[in-house]
C-alpha cells in the first residue's frame, strides 16, 4: 500500500502539473463520477490545487468540487503529455483528468468520489477524513493528540497501532518497521507497556522519517520514490530492517527477523538485539 510519503509526492506532482489549468477532458469507469460529470461537466472548471491528507489524495476544482481518491494496495497516479504512451495498460485506467498540457491518469484506484464543499463546510468533517488521526506530514501536526490517540489502544501491539490511521495518519508498513527500529522498541510490546517518552519518541521519529522522504535538504519537495531511513545514498543500504529478513543488522550484526501478524497479516521486520524494549 502506498504510504503517506508516496501520496504526498503524488499530490505535489499533480499540483505542479494541473493547478490553475482548465480541464479539457474527464473520463472515469466509476458510474458515480461519470454522472456528476454528465450533470455538471468538469470541462467547465479549473483545478485549484491538489493535496494529500494521510493516504487520501484530494483534487480541488473551482466551484467547490473535490475528487477524493485512495490508492489502497495497488492504485497510482501518473502524469503524461497529450499523446504520450501510457506506462500501464489502458484497461487499468480508473480516472482521467486532462488539461491542454498534461493528462493525469489514475490506474487501479479502488476508491474515488466527488465531494461537494462550500465555505461553511469543513472538508475534514467528511466521513472518510474525520476519523483520521493527526497527519504526520501536515504543518499543523498535533504531536500530543497523536500520543493521546495511541494511548486509547492500550492492548494493541505497537506495530499494529502505528498502522492505525485513526491514531496517526501517514505511516505504512515500511515506515512502521523503520520507526520501531530507530527507536529501539520491540514491535510486539503493547501500547500500555510503553511510557509517554517512548510513545512521543515514536511519533517524533515517524514524522521525521516521513518528512525526510518528501523534502530535500533545501526544503523542496522531492519526487524520488526511493525511501531512505539510514541517511545513506546507496540504494542497497537505504533501509535499516524492512525487507532484510535473515540479513545482518547494520547496527549490531544480529540477524534481522520477520513475522506476519495482525488482521491483514502484514510483515514486520526487526532486530531482536537492538529492539529489546
Amino acid at each position: 500500500m502506498p504510504e503517506g510519503d508516496t501520496i504526498y509526492r503524488a499530490a505535489a506532482t499533480l499540483n505542479r502539473a494541473l493547478a490553475g489549468r482548465s480541464i479539457v477532458r474527464f473520463e472515469s469507469v466509476f458510474p458515480a463520477l461519470t454522472r456528476v460529470h454528465d450533470d455538471h461537466p468538469l470541462t467547465a472548471v479549473t483545478v485549484d490545487r491538489v493535496e494529500s491528507i494521510g493516504k487520501h489524495l484530494l483534487m480541488h476544482f473551482s466551484g467547490g468540487l473535490v475528487l477524493r481518491t485512495h490508492m489502497r494496495m495497488h492504485g497510482s497516479w501518473h502524469i503524461y503529455r497529450p499523446g504520450e504512451r501510457w506506462r500501464q495498460n489502458p484497461r487499468d485506467m480508473r480516472v482521467l483528468v486532462a488539461t491542454a498540457d498534461f493528462e493525469a491518469v489514475g490506474f487501479n484506484i479502488p476508491v474515488a468520489e466527488f465531494i461537494k464543499t462550500d465555505p461553511k463546510r469543513d472538508l475534514t468533517k467528511h466521513a472518510s477524513l474525520a476519523k483520521l488521526g493527526p497527519d504526520a506530514l501536515d504543518t499543523r501536526f498535533d504531536r500530543d493528540e497523536a500520543v493521546r490517540r495511541l494511548r486509547t489502544r492500550p492492548s494493541s501491539l505497537i506495530a499494529d497501532a502505528l498502522l492505525d490511521q485513526r491514531l496517526m495518519a501517514g505511516l505504512g508498513n515500511v515506515f512502521k518497521s523503520e520507526v520501531l527500529f530507530s527507536c529501539g522498541i520491540n514491535p510486539f510490546v503493547t501500547v500500555a507497556a510503553l511510557d509517554d517518552r517512548q510513545l512521543g519518541h515514536l511519533v517524533d521519529t515517524g514524522r521525521k522519517l516521513l518528512q525526510a522522504n518528501v523534502t530535500t535538504s533545501s526544503g523542496l519537495t522531492t519526487h524520488s520514490g526511493r525511501r531512505r531511513t539510514t541517511g545513506k545514498d546507496n540504494p542497497a543500504a537505504s533501509l535499516w530492517v524492512y525487507g532484510r529478513a535473515r540479513q545482518r543488522c547494520r547496527q549490531c550484526g544480529a540477524t534481522i527477523d520477520a513475522r506476519k501478524h495482525g488482521v491483514d497479516a502484514r510483515l514486520t521486520y526487526w532486530c531482536p538485539d537492538c529492539q529489546k524494549s
